[in-house]
């Protein structure tokens, strides 16, 4: 009955979100070959890549080093964080083989849904695709992550560097090599994770959510990103 009755409170927000504020990105704007213009890549190799006849926003893991952050890190950070950059970058160690993307145009998601394609291309280690959420000057965040190679989903949190896990949902078939949608969804404390249209995962956190979103991943994946989208429900 709980389930239903947040889920029932989600859709009315949701209906009423076209005031609140929305955020979309195909990709199809941007130039193949080259950094992404709508992401802000902070670690890791993120590039802009066909797929078809689509345009996809790519991690190329294949050439992963550990701690591995990208050119003029300091003033990505700087576009993402303004004068605060310098705690961020601090922390920025605690990223060692997880790349990320943040949104440009995000400023703070708090209530509402984010949705991604992905498709895992390959990687012996790992193919994981996340959506990144609740990320805070200081480099904390939140993640709910698939994973290709292991068929499960995971909500990790990185506090002070350090990454742990909040919650594991095992047997969540995700085959490398086709298309699949993760969707996250946040309602107060409340977190649901959706894999295919599918609800596996909910959670209650300890606070509600507010920071910076975008894209995740680890270690040798290569992985195929895209129509990302944000619904905000927050006033």
């Amino acid at each position: 009955m709980r389930s239903v009755t947040r889920a029932i409170v989600l859709v009315l927000a949701l209906a009423a979100s076209a005031s609140a504020g929305s955020y979309s990105e195909d990709f199809s704007r941007e130039t193949p070959g080259a950094e992404p213009k709508s992401f802000v890549a902070l670690v890791g190799i993120w590039r802009i890549e066909p797929d078809g006849p689509k345009t996809t926003l790519a991690v190329d893991g294949t050439k992963w080093a550990k701690g591995q952050a990208v050119a003029g890190l300091a003033d990505r950070a700087r576009a993402v964080y303004g004068e605060r950059y310098a705690e961020f970058l601090d922390n920025l160690k605690a990223y060692a083989y997880f790349p990320i993307a943040v949104a440009k145009d995000v400023e703070d998601f708090r209530d509402g849904e984010i949705t991604v394609r992905f498709k895992g291309i390959r990687g012996r280690i790992d193919q994981g695709a996340g959506v990144l959420f609740n990320m805070k000057p200081n480099g904390d965040y939140l993640t709910l992550r698939a994973n290709c190679l292991e068929n499960n989903l995971v909500l990790w949190k990185v506090v002070q560097g350090k990454r742990s896990s909040v919650k594991w949902i095992r047997n969540t078939p995700t085959g490398s090599g086709t298309w699949h949608e993760l969707k996250l969804e946040v309602h107060g404390r409340d977190v649901r994770g959706y894999l295919d249209g599918t609800l596996y995962l909910e959670h209650t956190l300890s606070e509600p959510v507010s920071g910076k979103v975008g894209l995740w991943s680890k270690a040798d994946s290569y992985m195929h990103f895209d129509d990302y989208k944000v619904v905000s429900v927050t006033p």
